[in-house]
């Protein structure tokens, strides 16, 4: 018998397999070695002198699949699928692609743009754009200001770049740095370059959500929408693989830019610049946060203050920030009461509604810490704003260790394993830190 004689063919436009569905789109986005699909390979038998399986010695010529990469279809001659792993994955991505796509400017031979030049402002306010319209997740669809809605698609966007790259390219336009020196606007980037579909993501880093640095802001593009939330170091998954980067055409306030380049940056936060969410939380003790409480003071939030703003973080700072973005309209992880960019751009600018009086409480005091709602709203299968009210707090005050996936809306064990590390923080032992919140957990925590 002779040897076979493979010939390599695009796959077919009528084939359904999810390998050839994945390469595709991956064509259609600008194609990357993310690629999945069958190559068809026609295998021509020469069958002279040779009996087959017991059938006839006539010639044959039979289709088969070979996987171009891991996780793509094998499929056999009458089509049928073999042993096969899943090739869609949670963070499908395209490739690099110009603002639109492919379809709206033709790929030619250009020169790299310059970058353009963004503050961590500006990266952050784009990025919250996509939060609020809720942009969907798709790797081929592109939305209106021209990137794509996938993982990748979105940091080009808030990073302002000029064409739509992916988990592969981006390290080419930023600087690696260390995880101490992340702040709004950096990344952390797991590129997988074996299968970068198998998992391979960008967040955009947001801020420290409290001073032990276990949990940050996470603004990313995920099914089934953009998001915004609090998230563990690195990610849920794969997270010691998760690598911080930062913006090559990233300027501050100190930065030598050119007159156009300032005019396109100019504004009320340039050269007011945001100092970063790790100069807010409890251990925070600067200036930022005595003219933070003076700006919430001046738009009325003097009201959570029984003494003068000062420079040491505290519950009453945290409250008046609540109270100011609350009045925005914002809600969930926008209005938690740590001062983002956005927070911080409104204040310094005088812009966004005020507080609004406060509804005084008995004795004519207004309205000072959180009820305690209850037992009954702390227990297996509960959920509601109560819930995550508590979640939030213990990650402020650094009890998120057992929060190792991402937490769904109701109470699970890894709350009630914060909770009781929080009462065994206190001294507290036995019945008195079965993880369950009483009415002195609950008044020690919003203390």
């Amino acid at each position: 018998m002779t040897a076979p004689v493979f010939e390599e063919f695009e796959p077919a436009a009528d084939c359904d397999c999810a390998g050839c569905a994945q390469q595709r789109r991956a064509l259609a986005a600008g194609e990357h070695p993310a690629a999945h699909g069958c190559r068809r390979a026609l295998v021509l038998f020469t069958a002279a002198g040779v009996v087959l399986s017991g059938g006839g010695g006539a010639a044959a010529a039979t289709t088969v699949g070979v996987p171009s990469a891991p996780g793509s279809a094998l499929r056999s001659a009458s089509g049928a699928a073999a042993s096969v792993d899943d090739p869609e994955f949670t963070n499908e991505q395209g490739g690099t692609a110009p603002l639109h796509g492919p379809s709206a400017h033709p790929a030619t031979a250009t020169v790299a743009a310059p970058l353009r030049p963004v503050t961590r402002a500006e990266i952050i306010n784009r990025a919250q754009q996509w939060v609020t319209a809720k942009v969907p997740y798709s790797m081929d669809q592109y939305w209106s200001d021209g990137y794509r809605q996938d993982c990748s698609g979105f940091v080009s966007m808030a990073w302002n770049m000029g064409s739509n790259e992916w988990t592969g390219s981006l390290a080419q336009f930023a600087t690696r740095i260390t995880r101490e020196e992340l702040a709004p606007g950096d990344i952390l980037l797991f590129h997988n370059p074996d299968n970068p579909t198998n998992g391979s993501h960008v967040t955009i880093f947001g801020g420290w959500t409290d001073y032990t640095h276990t949990y940050y802001v996470a603004y990313e593009q995920t099914k089934p929408h953009t998001r915004k939330q609090p998230t563990p170091m690195g990610y849920w998954t794969n997270a010691d693989r998760y690598l911080p980067y930062r913006y090559n055409g990233l300027i501050t306030a100190t930065t030598n830019v050119t007159t156009a380049a300032t005019t396109a940056v100019s504004g009320p936060f340039f050269g007011d610049e945001y100092p970063g969410a790790t100069a807010f939380g409890p251990g925070a003790n600067n200036a930022h946060i005595t003219r933070l409480g003076e700006m919430l003071v001046e738009r009325g939030g003097k009201h959570f203050y029984t003494k003068g703003p000062g420079p040491l973080w505290g519950e009453a700072d945290r409250r008046a920030t609540e109270a100011f973005q609350l009045a925005q309209g914002w809600r969930g992880p926008a209005a938690d009461g740590m001062p983002s960019a956005e927070t911080w751009q409104l204040l310094t600018a005088r812009q966004g509604r005020s507080i609004p009086a406060a509804a005084p409480g008995p004795g004519g005091t207004s309205a000072a810490k959180p009820t305690y709602p209850g037992t009954r709203h702390f227990r297996p299968g509960r959920s509601g704003a109560h819930v995550i009210q508590l979640r939030r707090r213990l990650v402020e005050l650094g009890f998120a260790k057992h929060y190792t996936a991402e937490p769904g809306p109701a109470w699970g064990e890894a709350d009630r394993r914060s909770v009781e590390a929080f009462q065994r923080a206190q001294g507290w032992r036995g019945a008195a830190a079965d993880g369950f919140p009483g009415p002195e957990t609950w008044r020690r925590l919003f203390a």
